[in-house]
């Protein structure tokens, strides 16, 4: 008998320990052969222009529910034995965490795959907001064509582009 699959999502001003998260979803399991995990970590430049930090807004209760929703998805189209995501808001400095995703599963093609699933809502759909600090002043940063076109790859019924085992 399969065990539950662990889920979790948080919005967090602070600050989060990696190891301890990913901990959670293999602590007991024996039904765990990969876990995949990809860390957003605020960069010291954009476009070449260094910036002093990012400030990133979200709606609270509305940005939880929306990621717990792609969560479940990822669970419907891939076979988890976990997943978590961690999204900070508010202030965050170069060099710091601003995200995290982690999927736990049997074989590594569902972790990957679930993983970029998630990585690619979160960069293009998610509701935060993203302001860059440089030393000009302040700006609202744009989507880019090219996050919008990795997230249209999963945009088609769920198992067009699924890959459950390897």
């Amino acid at each position: 008998m399969a065990m539950p699959a662990t889920i979790s999502v948080k919005v967090q001003r602070e600050p989060f320990d990696v190891s301890a998260e990913t901990a959670l979803l293999t602590r007991g399991r024996t039904d765990v052969g990969a876990l995949v995990t990809f860390t957003g970590i605020c960069r010291g430049d954009e476009n070449g222009q260094p910036i002093a930090a990012l400030t990133l807004e979200h709606y609270p209760g509305m940005a939880e529910a929306e990621i717990e929703s792609h969560v479940a998805e990822a669970a419907r189209r891939w076979p988890l034995a976990g997943a978590i995501v961690i999204h900070r808001y508010g202030r965050i400095a170069p060099g710091e965490d601003i995200m995290m995703v982690a999927t736990a599963s049997s074989h590594r093609a569902a972790a990957f795959a679930a993983a970029d699933f998630l990585m690619a809502y979160l960069k293009t759909r998610a509701p935060f907001w993203k302001q860059v600090e440089k030393a000009g002043g302040k700006s609202w940063v744009e989507a880019k064509a090219d996050d919008d076109a990795a997230a249209a790859r999963w945009t088609g019924p769920a198992g067009s582009n699924d890959q459950a085992a390897e």
